[in-house]
């Protein structure tokens, strides 16, 4: 299932849309790695924040 027209995701829709483990968000958050907005108790991911971010750290393979 693809999540086009939410901009606002939770872990568990990162991780079926992305393919990032929650143990893996969880890394990356703590290592301030992914971007993420914390809104009371709950992590939401902005889906524009994570796209830019993944094409920021593309790795070019040649």
């Amino acid at each position: 299932m693809t999540i086009n027209n939410k901009e606002w995701l939770t872990p568990d829709e990162l991780a079926q849309e992305y393919g990032f483990s929650k143990s893996t968000q969880n890394q990356y958050r703590m290592a301030r790695k992914i971007p993420y907005h914390k809104v009371s108790r709950f992590i939401r991911y902005k889906k524009s924040e994570i796209d830019k971010w993944l094409d920021d750290n593309k790795v070019e393979v040649a």
